[in-house]
């Protein structure tokens, strides 16, 4: 079986694990009080919370993009309010269910792939936008050697990004993607398989089948 790279903060036992990113975590002042609902686009926005008093935040119920951040917030012991599929798009959808007095906190990165929040305060919705972290490229995913025959999964924007700094696709390298955000960073001259859930491990499972 040909090598399986998996590229992304998740490990997974059937892959090579290489984190992608550095992150430094923020604690600006926020208060809580005055939203109604948290915003999650990652784990690492979870881990952030976690540097403020639980009590402050923990009855937030969360919008999540996706299952693992959902999972994430669960594991802290938050409440979810929905799950989107993978992507920013997904989540202005389920946000313009709600009326536009709802007050949203979206706890993001410094810099982020979709702009769904921008569209939505300009349609008047509430959302405040809140830098509670920083990814920068990892040397591990910088300085890795990968076999030129190996099959890469990708499981968000900045890893390709990162990887694509000091390397290239090969002819003979198979690409995963986690979604539609991460497939749009791949370049147009490189197939590539989209996972059709926004999960790890549905990732690795295609994967498994490219490697054979």
């Amino acid at each position: 079986m040909r090598p399986i790279y998996l590229f992304s903060i998740s490990s997974h036992p059937e892959a090579i694990h290489i984190d992608p990113l550095d992150i430094t975590f923020f604690t600006p002042r926020i208060d809580f009080d005055k939203y109604d609902h948290l915003v999650i686009t990652s784990k690492q926005a979870v881990k952030a919370l976690q540097n403020y008093d639980k009590t402050s935040y923990i009855g937030k119920k969360a919008l999540c993009i996706s299952k693992a951040s959902a999972a994430a917030y669960e594991a802290v012991g938050g409440e979810v309010l929905a799950v989107g599929k993978g992507y920013g798009d997904t989540l202005y959808d389920s946000i313009t269910k709600y009326p536009k007095t709802t007050k949203w906190l979206y706890l993001r990165a410094q810099e982020i792939a979709s702009d769904f929040a921008k569209r939505l305060n300009e349609e008047g919705y509430d959302i405040q936008e809140v830098v509670v972290y920083k990814s920068e490229c990892s040397s591990e995913i910088l300085q890795r050697e990968v076999a030129n025959d190996g099959v890469l999964i990708f499981t968000s924007p900045s890893s390709v990004k990162c990887y694509l700094k000091n390397h290239a696709f090969t002819p003979n390298q198979d690409i995963v993607v986690i979604g539609k955000t991460t497939a749009k960073t791949i370049p147009k001259n490189v197939r590539y398989v989209l996972s059709g859930d926004t999960s790890v491990q549905s990732c690795v499972e295609i994967a498994k089948k490219l490697a054979l």
